[in-house]
């Protein structure tokens, strides 16, 4: 059974800075694509971004290329997102997700696992 566990989310200054991470277990990392999603309180879960199995493969929603950066460790079975310029909108729980079928899924539709989420807050 495929566990997802967030971690790294907290309150943060507007332009700072936040490195979430999500701990995969209970399946082959290296073989799932993984992305990470964000749901701000009364607003749909949206993507941020996605990385295939091997990392050589990124996409981004608009809003985060230039100050998100996704990558994975799969020698710690772990994806991180490095969240840089951080704003106030950014606020959201955000919650990664594993897909083993899409080389780099964008869409919540492809993902068959999901972790908890982590909160991360931007204080203006």
């Amino acid at each position: 059974q495929v566990q997802l566990l967030e971690s790294g989310g907290g309150l943060v200054q507007a332009g700072g800075s936040l490195r979430l991470s999500c701990a995969f277990s209970g399946g082959t990392f290296s073989s799932y694509a993984m992305g990470w999603f964000r749901q701000a309180p009364g607003k749909e879960r949206e993507f941020v971004a996605a990385i295939s199995w091997s990392g050589r493969i990124t996409d981004y929603a608009a809003f985060a290329k230039g100050r998100f950066t996704i990558s994975r460790d799969n020698a710690k079975n772990t994806m991180y997102l490095q969240m840089n310029s951080l704003k106030p909108e950014d606020t959201a729980a955000y919650y990664c997700a594993a897909d083993q079928v899409s080389v780099v899924p964008t869409t919540q539709e492809d993902y068959d696992h999901w972790g908890q989420g982590t909160q991360v807050t931007v204080s203006s």
